[in-house]
């Protein structure tokens, strides 16, 4: 549904005419500032730099900084009030940033395959892109602000920082420590990552739950291993020993993999994945592994999935501990919420996204994309974009579209921590196109293409200013009209059973501390200058 040239005209009012010129007129700036977080290219819990970087930019804007908000040393929190206003009731309204990046996806601002300049492809790299996601919510947010100072309006903006989110890490301890508390309504943006969810706004269908632990199996008394082997002389190179740590993370491993289709029925859309974090801590001598880490991931529609999935890995590790002459520890990386719709919120984004319109690539950003083609091997095409990039799909079709595939019991699919905003604040979740290719039938692109596309500035500011203008117009309806914001929260309360606390509202999760002290992949400096983890091959 596309609303009236009258609707339209109604809904632009000076405010959100000068939050729209904002917008272009910093157009280059946004641009610059998307670049320089792609090529920060940090991954989670380690985005010291751009989490830095976000909290300068903030400060000199005039907003109030909590660093490190929630214990977590990249995530932050900012505030801005604007007390003198003519437009009632003041309002609060939250908007956010990620700004993680993903190992092994080290891409240049480049049409062919190539890392950033002095790194491997092993380093970060950002896919989604976090890094436009960012700024186009900053962009929308100080587009706010101006026109919230030229036109007198009352409010608050509050802006929060969010790192980790590749493995749901801030949002459930910001959620549970009040962060999102007190808001009126809460903007959750994101690059559009699979149709229909192109240029439109999540309806009923909203992400689901996510569990994510860290198992860490301990050998810290292998000696008690071989006490009744007989051995002459204990420490010999040829005595029995202690299977050890890194025995015990391939007995879970292959274990979990083996039962992975007995944990959860076959329905659901649901997914378990796993990342190695630590193994070995040891010589190659007769000296078992001291020290082993495996963090398990899982995306399920619903909690109660959620647990019955943590129960299998517990045993899992039990048992693989014991067998190995370990002691484990299960550490929470998150544990988030599935998501609650709030249809009064989708609409007041989906009049502003047909206001600000689809974004639109020119044939300076065309003509890259053909490059970019004929470097992956495919014939370069005169309209190398989805169609679908420049259209918008109205938010009650996209989620027939969605529906097919799923089952009419499941509530959420997918995952995305935004959901546990949902929770504290009417939100909406809104998806603007990022540049997306065309290809032959049978195949499919190689990820640095994405990579690409998602940091060269032709092919990736469309979205940002697209997606900034809506960020804008939507906080500014909020402020404006009392009428709306009273129906979102209307909503939330008869939703939630209550409201915060009510009846049909799920409390936080969160019952755990920020799990940095983990070792994720990040840069290191060493003799050789700033590097990732895994030297380049040069070095």
């Amino acid at each position: 549904m596309i609303i009236s040239w009258q609707r339209r005209q109604n809904l632009i009012t000076a405010a959100a005419a000068s939050a729209l010129n904002f917008v272009d007129d910093h157009a280059s700036d946004l641009s610059s500032w998307t670049r320089t977080i792609f090529d920060i290219g940090e991954t989670a819990w380690r985005e010291y730099q751009s989490a830095d970087w976000y909290v300068t930019r903030l400060r000199e804007e005039g907003f109030d900084v909590e660093a490190g908000s929630g214990g977590m040393p990249t995530a932050f929190c900012a505030h801005w009030t604007n007390k003198a206003g003519t437009n009632g009731k003041s309002a609060t309204v939250g908007m956010y940033a990620e700004y993680d990046a993903v190992p092994g996806n080290c891409q240049d601002v480049s049409t062919a395959k190539r890392p950033r300049p002095g790194l491997s492809e092993h380093a970060g790299g950002h896919t989604d892109p976090h890094s436009g996601l960012g700024i186009s919510s900053l962009g929308g947010l100080l587009a706010t602000k101006a026109a919230m100072e030229r036109h007198g309006i009352a409010g608050t903006l509050r802006f929060t920082g969010e790192p980790a989110e590749k493995v749901r890490g801030s949002k459930p301890i910001h959620a549970a420590k009040g962060y999102y508390d007190g808001l009126d309504g809460m903007i959750s943006f994101h690059p559009f990552y699979m149709l229909p969810l192109c240029n439109t706004v999540r309806w009923d269908t909203h992400c689901g739950a996510a569990y994510s632990m860290i198992y860490r199996f301990i050998c810290d008394q292998p000696e008690r291993w071989g006490l009744s082997d007989g051995a002459p002389i204990p420490q010999s190179h040829s005595a029995v020993r202690a299977p050890g740590a890194n025995d015990a993370l391939m007995m879970i491993y292959m274990a979990s993999k083996a039962l992975r289709d007995s944990m959860l029925p076959h329905q659901g859309g649901w997914s378990i994945s796993e990342a190695i974090l630590t193994a070995g801590q040891a010589t190659a001598d007769n000296l078992p592994a001291g020290l082993a880490e495996i963090q398990y991931m899982m995306r399920v529609p619903t909690i109660v999935m959620a647990e019955q999935v943590t129960a299998a890995l517990d045993r899992n590790a039990e048992h693989a501990a014991a067998m190995t002459g370990c002691r484990v520890e299960r550490q929470w990386v998150c544990k988030s919420r599935p998501g609650l719709a709030n249809h009064a919120m989708a609409e007041i984004t989906w009049e502003a996204l047909n206001i600000v319109g689809a974004p639109r690539w020119d044939e300076t950003a065309k003509a890259i994309a053909r490059e970019i083609q004929i470097n992956a091997g495919v014939e370069a095409m005169d309209e190398p974009f989805i169609d679908e990039c420049e259209r918008l799909i109205a938010p009650q079709e996209a989620e027939a579209i969605l529906r097919r595939d799923l089952p009419p019991s499941q509530i959420n699919s997918t995952s995305d921590d935004y959901t546990d905003m949902t929770w504290h604040a009417p939100t909406v979740r809104f998806y603007v196109a990022r540049p997306a290719l065309k290809a032959p039938k049978g195949y499919a692109y190689p990820s640095w293409v994405m990579n690409a596309l998602g940091g060269i500035p032709a092919t990736i500011d469309p979205m940002v200013v697209c997606a900034a203008k809506t960020v804008a117009l939507t906080a500014l309806r909020l402020l404006e009209d009392e009428g709306a914001r009273k129906q979102a929260r209307d909503e939330f309360i008869e939703r939630t059973g209550g409201g915060i606390g009510g009846s049909k509202w799920i409390a936080p999760l969160c019952d755990y501390e920020p799990p940095i002290h983990f070792r994720w992949p990040e840069y290191i400096t060493t003799a050789r200058g700033r590097e990732w983890w895994i030297p380049t091959g040069a070095q």
